[in-house]
């Protein structure tokens, strides 16, 4: 059974940032763009890079290893060397915490 659980505050992930959590044995990657705040893997599907020490450029997530890009609202792959998308989390704010759904 899916729960959310807080894993950061509002405050702990600026807009154009992301910022890495965890959540049981689950590294997560905390996205705030434009178009609100996301939630996916902190797993590259390339090669296992740690997408949230990447840069956003948008809502476009880049690994820092070989430039794969992902966006952070659908996981979908945006641009090579990966194929394969990541998964993504609801996610909610309450008050001033960020919730995702595991």
């Amino acid at each position: 059974m899916s729960e959310f659980v807080t894993v950061a505050k509002v405050a702990d992930v600026p807009l154009g940032h992301a910022k890495v959590v965890h959540v049981g044995s689950k590294r997560l990657a905390i996205a705030h763009c434009e178009d609100g705040i996301f939630a996916i893997d902190d797993i590259c599907t390339h090669d296992g890079g740690p997408l949230g020490e990447g840069e956003l450029y948008g809502c476009a997530i880049e690994c820092p290893r070989h430039g794969a890009r992902f966006d952070v609202r659908t996981g979908q792959v945006l641009r090579f060397p990966a194929v394969v998308p990541v998964n993504t989390y609801e996610v909610r704010i309450v008050d001033d915490e960020i919730q995702v759904k595991v």
